[in-house]
Parts: structure tokens; sequence; C-alpha cells
């Protein structure tokens, strides 16, 4: 049996772990032990160790076999002793090389060096100061309660914040009962049909390929709802066999950027009154509006029949992973007990400092502060293209925080290649189309002008222009 001790602080000033096993003598197994220790980097280049004498007694080894084993060491190079300096171990001694950074993997052969992917927003914007003081008063305020294990509802406080704030601000109806905190869009739909729901599910046809993964995966099948400039078609519903549930983002489509006209928010809610059927409103930057007032959600038309779903991930930051579902009465217990007793997804107190920071208006200060950045981003964007690029055609700007640049047909591969060659990451359009779908294909960029610090983003525009085809002949 392999054995270990760890050494007596008090003796040496650190502690050394090290594991005596294998076959041989003690000597040998010790000189292994301190091998690996200083190959795995736990003995960095420089580390003073014990004395021989110390190291003996902590491990029951004779002092001779100690001493071996470091002039062993010392030999080969791992250790160093110098008197009156004691055993270190040597500078030349190579710790083991870290793992190799992994992530999302490269688009082209040079490194990306610019981001105007959609999906967030500008990191460097979140508000620190303001967060800090809400986290502050918020554990200064908060209940014994609040320790222990989480309620799968949510924190009351953060349900009665959000009750007043989505009401006013969004146009929801609702009381903090029907409210139940989770940690972003992709955790409802994962407790939606987890057990909740069942498909298939009408979606509109451009949309996120990993939300529809999720749905893949939950055995749910998606079916393609035809849009336009106004939004998804909902006149078309009735048409859906066996569709009982339709998927929206109405505010700002997804990512096409149109408003769901008012007599289609009209026949969707009209729609699901007749056929027993369900909205899901996705509300994931309603907030941010730019040329007129913002659109109300389409839950205030019909609570009992539009499940509300929103988050911080865009207009604070996808890292906090808080989020919340307004629901019919009837899910409330249902989706409750799909979470489980214990609420295993979102922070307790990231719940309260939230709540703080809805209640004390640095939330709506931030919003405002972040409305007119981003809308000057977005004034930046149509401006460069309108003076570089003329031939391209920017949709999808009235709100939010990204933009579509229409290309001819044909194109857009190559445009996302050039790109990827002046070191710029961004999305094509049809890559969130819905491999059913039916409408004609439409060629496109998805430009989150959100995504880049302030003083990337005009690096950013430069690479974006420079990959755009030129104007053709007669264009």
């Amino acid at each position: 049996m392999p054995e270990s001790w760890v050494n007596s602080a008090e003796r040496i000033g650190s502690d050394l772990h090290l594991q005596l096993s294998g076959t041989g003598s003690r000597r040998a197994a010790l000189s292994r032990a301190m091998r690996d220790a200083i190959r795995s980097g736990r003995l960095p280049p420089g580390t003073r160790l014990p004395p021989y004498r110390s190291l003996a007694a902590d491990l029951g080894l004779a002092r001779n076999t100690v001493a071996d084993a470091y002039a062993e060491l010392v030999a080969e190079g791992w250790l160093a002793a110098r008197q009156g300096s004691g055993t270190r171990v040597a500078q030349r001694a190579e710790p083991l090389k870290p793992a190799r950074v992994r992530g999302r993997a490269p688009r082209g052969p040079h490194h990306l060096t610019h981001n105007l992917r959609q999906g967030q927003p500008d990191a460097a914007s979140f508000p620190r100061t303001a967060w800090l003081s809400s986290a502050r008063r918020a554990l200064a305020a908060a209940p014994n309660d609040a320790f222990g294990p989480g309620d799968p509802h949510g924190r009351p406080e953060l349900r009665h914040a959000l009750a007043d704030y989505l009401a006013r601000v969004r146009g929801v109806r609702t009381d903090p009962g029907r409210i139940v905190i989770c940690s972003g869009f992709a955790h409802a739909l994962r407790l939606l049909f987890g057990g909740a729901l069942r498909g298939p599910l009408a979606v509109e046809s451009y949309g996120l390929a990993f939300h529809r993964g999720l749905l893949d995966s939950a055995s749910v099948r998606t079916v393609p709802l035809a849009l336009d400039e106004h939004g998804a078609r909902t006149e078309e519903l009735p048409r859906s066999k066996g569709v009982r549930a339709v998927l929206l983002t109405p505010a700002h489509q997804f990512p096409t950027g149109g408003t769901l006209r008012p007599e289609r928010r009209a026949a969707v809610v009209d729609w699901a009154r007749r056929h027993g059927g369900l909205v899901l409103e996705d509300d994931y930057d309603g907030e941010f509006r730019y040329d007129r007032q913002p659109v109300g959600a389409v839950q205030g038309l019909d609570p009992d029949r539009v499940l509300y779903v929103g988050s911080v991930s865009k207009s604070l930051s996808p890292a906090l992973r808080l989020g919340w579902m307004v629901l019919p009465d009837h899910l409330v217990d249902v989706v409750l007990a799909a979470k489980g007793e214990r609420e295993g997804q979102t922070g307790v107190l990231d719940q309260l400092t939230l709540a703080d920071f809805i209640t004390s208006g640095a939330y709506d200060r931030h919003i405002r502060r972040m409305r007119q950045r981003y809308r000057h981003r977005r004034d930046r964007l149509v401006a460069t293209l309108a003076e570089r690029a003329p031939h391209i055609r920017v949709t999808g700007i009235a709100a939010g925080l990204h933009a579509v640049l229409r290309l001819s047909p044909g194109t857009e591969r190559s445009v996302v290649k050039a790109a990827t060659w002046q070191g710029l990451a961004l999305d094509g359009l049809n890559d969130f189309r819905h491999p059913s779908a039916t409408m004609p294909v439409a060629d496109g960029l998805v430009i989150g002008y959100a995504t880049p610090p302030e003083h990337a983003y005009g690096a950013a525009l430069d690479a974006l222009c420079r990959a755009l085809p030129p104007v053709t002949a007669g264009g």
C-alpha cells in the first residue's frame, strides 16, 4: 500500500507531500516520489527542501536513506545543494508543461484578433462598482435562510423586484408566485421540455442552432415557421399539424431583426386560445430599442397562454447565469418539480445582488447608459458601411446588439472566409437557418457590434470592410 506524508509546517515552514510507492528500496521510492513532484510542477525550481533529518523523521526513514536520496538527485541535476543555504530544486529542473488551451476550434489559418460575433454585450462595460455596492447591501441585509439550500422557485426578493420591473418596462402581467428563476434561456428549455411540455414545437426559420440541439436531445421535433421583415408568419400556425406550442422572438427576431407586427401578435394569441396552445416568448434583448418606443411583451396579451423568458445575458453579462421564466399558473408546479427540491443552477447571493441592483435603480441607469453606447456603435457601423461599402444593405438595426448585412446570393461563404483571413470572427446568416426551412435562402452576415471593447471597435470595422466584396460592375 502506498505511504504518504505531509511534513510538519512548523519544522520547515512549508508543507511537502510525498507518496512512496512501488517496488524496490525505500531510498528508490523516495527518489522516485521527489522526481514526480518536480516533473509535475508541485516542486518548482528554487523550492527549498526540508533538512534530510526533518524529512527522515516525518517519513519514518533512516537519516542516511534520505541523505542518499538527496545526493542521488543532486548528482542527476534534479536538486542543488549549497553550503549554508540548504537543498533546493535545481533551476534546470523543468516541470510538466501546462495543458494546451482548449476552446472554440480556429476557423482559419490566422489568429482571430477581432471579434464581431453576436451574442454578448461589451464585457468591459460591466458595472463593477454599482454591482459591488449592491452585493454589499444584499449581503448585509440577507436573512439567515438565504445561506441554506437554495429554493428552486428563486429568492422572493428577486421575484418581487422582477415582477415590478417587468410590468413597468416590458408590459408583463404577473405576480412573484408565477416567476421561477433559472440560469438563462437554455436552462429554461431544458426544464420545460424535460417534463413540462412535449413536442412538436414550431420555431422561427432562423434561430440558434444551440437551442435546436437542446430540443433535439429532448426528442422534440421542431417545425420551421416562415418569417419576413415583420417577424414570424404566425398566421401559418393553424396549418402546422400537431403543433401545440411555438417559440418566438417577437420584440427583435433573432437573428434577422424584424419586430412581430401587431396583427401577427394577435394571431398567435388567438391560435393558442383556440387550440389550447402555448407561446414561448424569448425576450432576449427587449430593453435595447433605438429608433422608436419599446415594444411590449406578447405575454401582456394573455398571461395564461404566453410563457415569457428573460435573462441578464445581454443586459449585464452571460457570466452571471441569471434568468427568469414568467409562467402560466398551471405550469409553475410542473416546472418546480422539474427543478427538484434544491436550486442547483443559480447562486443565492447573485440573486440577492440582482434584486438590490434592480430596486436601487442601478439596473435602469445601466440600461440607459448601454442603450446610448450601443446606439452609437450601431450608428458608427452604418456610417462606416455607407462610406466604404455603400452597396451593402444593413437591416435589423432598430433594436438589439447586432445587425444583418445582406450579401449577394452565393457569396456568404467566401466573405466569411475572407473575414477569417483578416483575423475577424463573425457569423454567416445561414449558420442560423433551420435545416428544414423552405423559405428562400438569403446570404448575409450577422454582426455583433456590442461585442468588442471600445478601443478595438474601429479596428474590427476596418477588418470587416476589407473582407466585404467590392461593388460589382453596374451594381
